[in-house]
């Protein structure tokens, strides 16, 4: 049996959301409200053409500061026969005078009757009664021109920028600071607008704990209504965060219907799947219809889409006096919990419902096409949503997919993209080309470094200090070994790698040889660092050494957690294992794998494991004990190509930076004496 009710297809689930919508009068802009002028008309949606109610200018209007004149007064003028013009006040009588005349204006000021152009201050030679050059060129007798203007030179003519009875924005303009201005200039001191969709977050879980709370464990931070509430608030709606609750069935009825009487959608945040307390589905059958439980989407499969029976509402519908409001439903949707696929959620189903209500165009992220750098694996009946990091390398834009789970919010926050794996494709093969929805311009994209290869804890450091100087570091933590073979096939500008020669001792340069054979590369020292066994607060197994991992002695019942193939660090762990003719077999938890030094740490600060092999500072930011075993240097390897480009010249800086080396040392285990030391140029 399914344990939803019915899976279906994306554009299914909303056709059935928006025929729902039409039937109860709802897929309409829900109301129009008359606001005033002012900054908070920013980012509002106009819900009726505007029309000019006056000309701008509404004058013909001086547009530089000088001498207004008839233009005909100046034929003849040239740089060897100068024409003067007698200079009168605005306030003088002009009718008896005979002679070409001009009239100082400022930057602004109406242009005279009888004027139709202006000669630039700069233009003019400024004379006193004598006919000698005066400094007071504000209120001279005269003027001395050698050039002649045309009709209309240097002035704003009556309406040039707006004239009376155009149209200034058309309906469902969602409002810019230049449209507050233009909309001002046009004669309007208020402005109707579609009225804010209100949008109530309900979130519920015994186990979820406001922020702020001191956690033990079980307890989940509730920040979803945090993300969700930012987001409806991006989109124009007005969100309303209610207080958390328990798992409890009648309880969420009740909180579920008090939503639902003033706001115009209420999302049910979490209890959208099977499980025992997921209540949500019910919750919406008992109170009114339920529409769609389970989408193919991923993340965000567990969707729900339902309606909500109300008997009356408190928001007066019928205030935009033109469509009266027979409806007495309010939609609902079941948002999953794990807050990646909350996000998407909000943005696939949300997001197109507050931009019918507000009267707007739903937003469009701008798309590009770019190259997978790693293959992907996706369910065939599924739309699979993948965040990337995009940069471009040489002439490429490249795509390198980001954790896939559902609870990494991080993934969210260090995407520049996301791309969509249509269903009925099983994934998509690394160099394939994709189509992505940007999160980031494209200047910031061209101004990415793209990193790929082995995981330092450096790398954060090095992200926060290039961020100073225009430029961004995006990484991907793939290992040493993945790290090369990335710049071999130009999917990166560099690569960290800690890749040990068991035969000469030597660090990275024989596999550099090995995996980027023909390609010119700059190799430089990053860091010397500790590599030792990561283990619980007390070291409450007694663990000294790597001897003490094998399935024998002291090593019995201790669980190891390992780095993923490739990593410089278990090539290291398997050096020695083999100089100590220890057998992986024999090694509890060897296959278990994680993808950098902090995911060691995190696997032994859960108790999932007893100790891992990784850096002190790992260690150290997870408050757990180390033992040192080995000291290793970690480089940056660089093909020549990119190591001259402009692009990568403030990382070399940053190398030499005392403040940089100095954030460095900070952190335990670590040696920045070979900080920038050139191991290898080509």
């Amino acid at each position: 049996m399914s344990v939803y009710l019915h899976d279906i297809p994306l554009s299914q689930a909303q056709e059935r959301l928006r025929q729902a919508l039409q039937e109860a009068d709802l897929w309409r802009v829900l109301g129009v409200e008359e606001i005033p002028l002012d900054e908070n008309a920013l980012g509002r949606v106009t819900a009726e053409p505007i029309w000019a109610e006056v000309s701008s200018p509404h004058y013909h209007a001086s547009a530089m500061d000088g001498f207004a004149v008839k233009a005909g007064d100046t034929n003849g003028a040239q740089p060897s026969s100068p024409i003067q013009l007698s200079v009168v006040s605005n306030r003088s009588s002009i009718s008896n005078l005979q002679s070409p005349i001009s009239q100082y204006v400022d930057t602004g000021d109406p242009l005279p009757g009888w004027a139709n152009a202006v000669i630039p201050i700069e233009n003019v030679e400024s004379l006193d009664e004598h006919g000698e050059i005066t400094s007071a060129i504000r209120s001279p007798a005269s003027i001395r021109i050698r050039a002649s203007v045309t009709p209309w030179s240097h002035v704003r003519p009556l309406g040039e920028d707006i004239v009376a009875t155009q149209l200034v924005l058309p309906t469902g303009h969602v409002l810019r600071p230049a449209d507050l201005g233009a909309i001002a200039a046009s004669g309007h001191q208020t402005i109707k607008v579609a009225r804010k969709p209100k949008v109530a977050i309900l979130p519920t879980g015994t186990e979820l704990v406001p922020i702020g709370s001191k956690l033990k464990a079980g307890d989940i931070l509730e920040y979803n209504s945090l993300v969700i509430a930012s987001q409806i608030k991006q989109m124009g709606g007005e969100p309303t965060r209610y207080p958390i609750t328990k798992d409890d069935f009648d309880l969420i009825c009740g909180r579920v219907q008090e939503a639902a009487q003033t706001h115009d959608l209420v999302l049910l945040n979490a209890g959208s799947s099977a499980g025992a307390e997921d209540f949500s589905s019910r919750v919406v059958e008992k109170l009114g219809t339920l529409l769609v439980h389970g989408v193919a989407v991923r993340p965000g499969h567990p969707v729900i889409l339902g309606m909500i029976n109300c008997q009356s509402k408190i928001e007066n519908r019928k205030s935009d006096n033109l469509i009266p409001d027979t409806s007495h439903l309010t939609p609902i949707i079941g948002v999953p919990g794990y807050p990646v696929s909350a996000a998407l959620t909000i943005d696939i189903f949300v997001e197109p419902l507050l931009a019918k209500w507000l009267g707007r165009r739903p937003l469009e992220l701008p798309t590009e096409e770019a190259t997978l750098t790693r293959k992907l694996v996706s369910p065939a009946g599924d739309d699979d949503f993948v965040r990337v990091a995009v940069g471009r390398v040489g002439d490429k834009l490249l795509a390198a997919p980001l954790s896939r789970g559902a609870g990494v919010i991080t993934s969210l926050v260090q995407a520049d993209g996301l791309a969509l794996i249509p269903s009925g494709t099983q994934g998509m093969e690394a160099g394939e080309k994709v189509q992505v929805r940007l999160y980031r311009n494209k200047s910031e994209i061209e101004k990415t470094i793209f990193c790929i290869g082995s995981h330092d804890l450096t790398l954060d450091l090095i992200a926060q200090f290039l961020a100073e100087h225009d430029r961004r570091l995006a990484s991907a933590n793939v290992g040493s070994q993945g790290g090369l073979v990335a710049l071999r096939r130009g999917e990166a500008h560099i690569a960290g790698s800690h890749l040990l020669d068991t035969q000469t001792g030597e660090y990275n340069i024989s596999y550099i040889r090995q995996y980027m054979p023909n390609i010119p590369v700059k190799v430089v020292a990053l860091v010397g660092r500790d590599q030792g066994l990561i283990v619980r607060k007390g070291n409450p197994k007694g663990i000294k050494s790597l001897g003490d991992l094998a399935g024998t002695g002291q090593g019995r019942g201790v669980q190891f957690v390992n780095r993923q193939r490739g990593a410089g660090t278990r090539v290291l762990l398997d050096y020695h294992l083999n100089l100590m003719t220890i057998s992986p077999d024999s090694i509890a938890g060897y296959y278990q794998e994680e993808y950098t030094h902090l995911g060691v740490a995190a696997a032994v600060a859960s108790e999932r494991a007893d100790c891992g092999l990784g850096v002190a500072a790992a260690a150290q930011a997870l408050d757990l004990d180390f033992i040192p075993l080995f000291q290793e240097r970690y480089d940056l390897v660089i093909p020549k190509l990119f190591a001259d480009d402009d692009l990568l010249a403030p990382l070399f800086d940053l190398l030499a930076d005392s403040r940089f080396q100095e954030a460095v040392s900070r952190l335990k285990g670590y040696d920045v004496s070979v900080m920038g030391n050139s191991i290898l140029e080509d």
